[in-house]
């Protein structure tokens, strides 16, 4: 496929007299919309009297103005024929109604740049501190019953669940993988110029099956996923596309072509979710312009779900809040992904502090990086010194190296192309020597629910190749249904060099992982898993350390004290007094303390009572040093317990696998003899049938 960034046409938009449909849309109150257009209005009138010198209007004169524009306004929002029919149950992110545009289309709203962004708020971590619309009427929907309203703030929110922006990308990601059931052979990230506002926009498409007009909706819903019950599948809690696409940018337009099933149309759908949209114009609830059209014979005609005028609505809106200038420009999307897949364009990217994209398009021409904590120059000089730990070393940043590892398996043929050239996957195991395998089966509590309680993980474990040169690389890779969820996992902190260059590879599909899919559920099946990946670091690295150039190491417990740390036999200066005689080593130590002095028949003189004063202090430290040495050991023979009651049941584990394996040789072997024997007896038949025909 050809992947070069082509700047994209956009032609003045040219009215269609096409008979237009609507999909069916629900938004906020009606008087909200009212209330914010007679007030910016309101305030268009007022800032063109400033302009000519004019003081403030009066209250008076203020609300004529607005009372003139709501009634101008209420011709145009009247709601369309029907309206007081039951209304269908809609999802919790609506699909946009009403007139939303009408008094925006001519000028951009108060305090909206020409970029189209609120403001000057273009960092991630502030755009949620906004002050929106006073709250509307809370109208009771069909059966009395109400229903929660999601404030658009929320998608914010929502988002914020992404505290690293590429692990937003791997959301987008999973979902392209996920189409390979379909069909899909690939997946396209690139960067695109947005010729209208003059800036940079993300793309994300696939060539799967796409999503017809309903699915297009759960997609733009919150919650909805259907790929919790099939298997095979990355997807779980129907949020990662809401999360991901508004983590790395203000805005996201969805074009999706599916193809015609079980007697149905072709279909093809727009959709539109803009936080931008949803700020300037004040809504108090998550509305998403949408339009639908169908195949039928060789055209596309719209599918018509309300009016003419709704349908007209929605294509006013989504052109001006769009990269996108026309109606013919939105369908010439359609032409990029031939006969089927999914088209995503993000874009109001967001900046840092400093006014810079988050996103760098500029470092690597094939790659797409992060500015900021994320980027640390000593790494990637020593990426290129020691290319084994690469990966360990620049995932943080690099798209193109997190997503080489993203996956432990990628489906044959399927590629991954990254700004014109495709992502090699890389399997970190490559990149070790001195490998060991481990079976690790998972230790459920009581209360804990096993969907399969045979289910182990086979731990690789290993020294990177570049341990040699005793570079700070360790972790554990964590992958959970073939997705990394824990890149490099640090589990075993020690204070010197000890477990450096150690890493691992596991596939743990008995944790659960949390829902940005950086991290797992604190469970106790997962504490359990962490604590025994801690044992087969230490036992690892105590093991095989002095082959890399490190001093033998014994496996010494944890809490790492030692007798002669603690002893004062071994401590040839230590807290004994001097001039006073030690019961434990009962040795003399010679210092300045003072002299005390004793009269001929072996009395203390008169200075006897402070003599036995410092005898007494004295004896109660050599006390307490030796209650304190009595709990250390005690403390010692604790963890050694639990040292050897983890070695044990890591032996016995072992020996049960191996008398596993033993066994199963042995049935093996069994079954070989015996065909033998079967196959000889054969023969042995054979040459008696053939001998008895040479006798005839």
């Amino acid at each position: 496929m050809d992947t070069d960034v082509k700047p994209e046409t956009i032609p003045p938009y040219i009215p269609r007299d096409d008979t237009v449909t609507l999909i069916d849309l629900c938004s906020s109150d009606e008087s909200d919309v009212e209330e914010h257009v007679a007030e910016r209005r309101y305030n268009s009138v007022n800032s063109v009297g400033a302009k000519r010198g004019r003081d403030t209007s009066s209250a008076l004169d203020r609300e004529n103005v607005k009372r003139g524009a709501v009634e101008n306004e209420l011709a145009v929002v009247l709601p369309p024929e029907g309206f007081d029919q039951p209304v269908p149950p809609v999802n919790m992110t609506h699909t946009f109604p009403a007139d939303p545009c009408n008094a925006f289309s001519q000028m951009p709203a108060a305090g909206v740049s020409s970029s189209g962004r609120v403001g000057s708020c273009k960092q991630f971590w502030k755009a949620g501190d906004y002050e929106g619309a006073p709250g509307g009427n809370w109208d009771l929907s069909s059966g009395g019953f109400d229903h929660v309203r999601v404030h658009p703030k929320f998608l914010h929110s929502n988002a914020t669940s992404h505290k690293w922006a590429l692990g937003a990308f791997a959301e987008l990601l999973d979902n392209a993988l996920d189409e390979v059931a379909s069909g899909a052979t690939y997946v396209n990230v690139d960067m695109l110029e947005n010729k209208k506002e003059g800036n940079r926009m993300l793309l994300i498409e696939d060539n799967g099956g796409g999503m017809d007009p309903e699915k297009m909706r759960q997609c733009m819903s919150l919650g909805y996923s259907a790929k919790s019950k099939l298997a095979n599948t990355i997807g779980q809690y129907g949020n990662g596309f809401k999360t991901s696409t508004m983590r790395l940018g203000a805005d996201v337009i969805v074009f999706s072509r599916c193809p015609g099933k079980n007697g149905k149309s072709s279909t093809q759908s727009i959709g539109l979710l803009s936080y931008t949209f949803l700020r300037s114009t004040g809504k108090e609830d998550i509305v998403v312009p949408m339009l639908d059209y169908e195949k039928r014979d060789t055209e596309w005609s719209k599918i018509v779900r309300s009016s003419l005028s709704d349908w007209d609505k929605n294509v006013r809106t989504i052109i001006q809040w769009s990269p996108f200038s026309s109606e013919e420009d939105l369908l010439r999307q359609f032409g990029l992904m031939k006969n089927c897949g999914t088209r995503i364009i993000i874009y109001n990217l967001w900046e840092d502090d400093h006014g810079l994209l988050e996103l760098d398009f500029d470092a690597d021409p094939h790659d797409i990086q992060l500015r900021g904590v994320n980027r640390d120059e000593k790494n990637i000089k020593m990426a290129a010194q020691f290319p084994n730990s690469r990966h360990f070393l620049t995932f943080k940043h690099s798209l193109r190296s997190y997503v080489s590892i993203l996956y432990l398996r990628i489906p044959p043929a399927f590629r991954i192309i990254l700004r014109g050239k495709d992502v090699e996957h890389h399997n970190v195991v490559n990149d070790m020597m001195q490998t060991e395998q481990i079976t690790y089966r998972p230790q459920y509590g009581a209360d804990t629910y096993v969907k399969d309680s045979n289910m182990s993980a086979v731990v690789v474990l290993g020294f990177v190749k570049d341990a040699k040169h005793h570079v700070d690389v360790q972790g554990f890779n964590v992958y959970h249904k073939n997705r990394l969820i824990k890149p490099f996992w640090r589990i075993w902190n020690a204070a010197g060099s000890d477990g450096r260059g150690v890493i691992g590879v596991l596939e743990a599909n008995f944790v659960e992982p949390a829902h940005d899919k950086q991290g797992f559920e604190r469970t106790t099946v997962l504490s359990r898993l962490e604590t025994r990946l801690v044992q087969m670091q230490k036992i690892y690295w105590s093991t095989n350390c002095h082959k890399i150039g490190y001093a033998p190491r014994r496996y010494k417990p944890v809490n790492g004290y030692s007798h002669r740390d603690t002893s004062p036999e071994n401590d040839p200066e230590g807290s004994a007094p001097s001039g006073i005689k030690t019961r434990a080593s009962d040795k003399f130590y010679s210092g300045s303390y003072p002299s005390y002095h004793r009269g001929d028949n072996g009395v203390p003189g008169k200075d006897s009572s402070l003599y036995l004063q410092e005898e007494l202090r004295r004896e109660k430290e050599r006390s307490k040093a030796l209650e304190d040495e009595v709990n250390i050991a005690r403390e010692k023979i604790e963890e050694m317990s639990k040292e050897q009651e983890n070695l044990i049941e890591i032996f016995t584990e072992e020996r049960d696998r191996r008398d596993g394996e033993e066994e199963n040789l042995r049935k093996k072997l069994e079954e070989a003899s015996n065909t033998i024997e079967e196959l000889l007896n054969k023969i042995r038949k054979l040459e008696d049938s053939k001998g008895s025909s040479w006798r005839r």
